[in-house]
């Protein structure tokens, strides 16, 4: 008789996107499998099967005829408590031989790759190598061929719209590294209110403070099923929808989620990840925004051509028009860093507000001008002028409403429960804000986890400030984020650098 079962219970731990399975060192299980710790083992409940990572537990924290499973397993495995589930040594990773053989040096064919990124959306995957892939691509590991393999196989996993053939279907996407950068909601709504079709997915954030999902998670629900997505671009024109809930390129945001936590950028993942968003959207012409700066993601003219010329070519050859713009990246953009606070920057922007942010304002009509003109409504100047009208006249505002109710909701903004100024030493012009060590700033004090924390800055380069100027306000929603985002500060103090004012 096979008694090789355990009943499943749920832990209620939640470990992000990696399914874990809790099981006593002393169980039957274990002791008949074999397994150890950090393993990877099969659990079938008969109607369906997924692949966990094992970790043991002492004590009493589970009786020797249960196994326990994380929030993720829970949900994968549609489990209900008290469920008999089997228990076996999952079978090796194959794909993994051609991670080892990256690390390496070897290159990585059309074939590896869809054998890599389809064990990745399967779930075969540990975190541990998730880890290992993301390190085999860090950098400018990947070449062109690679990442044109990598980007078909991201795309051929998931699921893909289809808007008609012979339309034109507008994207854009920022390659990032600007703290409070957030014009695509605003781009979109332009766009949308003069007849284009954008169904624009978003990441979470990576290394950043707030991505353009967490920013309109904030405002509207950005969870859409795929259906639902569809609902909302046939009625209003355009979504604003985080990419992970509509299975476009899935393995996206599970890369994405470990490249947080090793801090580490891919060139070619990046393009990857960009390219096979836009070709399951079903987009046909897509606008690349790069900002160079000094501290900026991209701090030079020639790796700015470069990334853009992988951009180029990886979009040609998966059927895209690729548009690519430079943009100024000295410093960050618009008021807030944050979730809450870049999206009250947008609606302020979108509203007409008096005191809007100018700068969030240009680069947004500029863009928006750009995917106009791609779309086919006139010469560049016409669309200049168009990106105004509508955004002066109060018709993208409408149509951001519209979005976001069709979408579910308009929220109200979260306020955070703490905050701070800091102000200056002395007085002088201000020279520089560092671009990382703001984000770093933002982030420590709660972004994006808590919606509502992060930065406001009062000041902009070339701003004239005297002693005791308000040059920042951190938010922070807990008091022990805000000493820690406070604790950084005093040993980063010159994030907002003051040079004395030349008489």
């Amino acid at each position: 008789m096979n008694r090789n079962f355990l009943y499943l219970t749920r832990a209620g731990i939640d470990t992000h996107q990696e399914p874990v399975v809790y099981m006593r060192e002393d169980c039957h299980v274990c002791h008949s499998e074999g397994f150890d710790a950090q393993g990877r083992v099969e659990v079938c409940t008969g109607q369906t099967s997924i692949i966990a990572t094992l970790n043991i537990v002492t004590g009493d924290f589970l009786s020797h005829e249960k196994a326990a499973l994380s929030e993720a397993a829970w949900r994968l495995l549609g489990a209900s408590e008290g469920d008999k589930a089997f228990f076996r040594h999952a079978p090796p990773v194959d794909s993994m031989s051609v991670v080892r053989g990256k690390l390496y040096g070897k290159t990585i064919s059309a074939e590896g790759a869809h054998s890599i990124i389809s064990d990745i959306s399967q779930g075969r995957y540990s975190d541990i190598q998730m880890s290992a892939y993301v390190t085999a691509c860090a950098a400018n590991n990947l070449n062109l061929a690679e990442t044109i393999a990598i980007t078909r196989a991201m795309v051929d996993v998931g699921r893909r719209f289809e808007w008609g053939k012979g339309r034109i279907i507008v994207d854009k996407h920022c390659v990032g590294g600007l703290p409070g950068n957030r014009t695509t909601p605003i781009v979109v709504a332009i766009v949308a209110a003069n007849g284009l079709v954008m169904p624009k997915t978003s990441s979470r954030a990576i290394t950043s403070p707030a991505g353009t999902a967490d920013t309109m998670e904030t405002l509207t629900h950005v969870r859409l099923a795929f259906d639902q997505m569809r609902a909302v671009v046939e009625q209003q024109g355009a979504c604003l929808a985080w990419g992970g809930s509509v299975s476009l390129s899935p393995t996206d945001d599970v890369i994405i989620r470990v490249e947080r936590a090793l801090d580490l950028d891919s060139e070619g993942q990046l393009v990857a990840s960009v390219i096979s968003k836009k070709v399951a959207a079903g987009s046909t012409h897509v606008l690349i925004d790069i900002p160079v700066g000094a501290t900026a993601k991209v701090r030079s003219t020639a790796l700015a051509n470069t990334l853009a010329d992988r951009l180029r070519q990886t979009g040609e050859a998966l059927g895209l028009t690729i548009n690519v713009l430079f943009s100024n990246g000295s410093q960050p953009v618009g008021r807030g860093i944050g979730p809450a606070l870049e999206a009250a920057d947008l609606l302020a922007v979108l509203r007409n507000e008096p005191g809007a942010p100018a700068d969030l304002r240009e680069r947004s009509l500029t863009l928006a001008a750009a995917l106009l003109e791609m779309g086919g409504l006139g010469s560049a100047d016409h669309c200049l002028q168009l990106a105004q009208q509508t955004l002066d006249s109060g018709a993208a505002w409408n149509k951001f409403e519209a979005i976001c109710l069709a979408q579910g909701a308009l929220k109200k903004l979260p306020v955070a429960a703490f905050t701070h100024d800091i102000v200056a030493a002395r007085a002088g012009v201000i020279a520089m804000i560092n671009n990382r060590v703001m984000s770093r700033l933002a982030s420590l004090a709660g972004a994006p986890s808590s919606p509502a924390a992060g930065v406001y800055l009062h000041v902009s380069v070339g701003d004239v400030v005297e002693p005791g100027s308000v040059l920042m306000t951190l938010h922070a929603e807990a008091a022990g984020e805000l000493e820690y985002a406070l604790d950084f500060y005093q040993s980063h103090p010159d994030v907002v650098h003051i040079e004395a004012e030349i008489v």
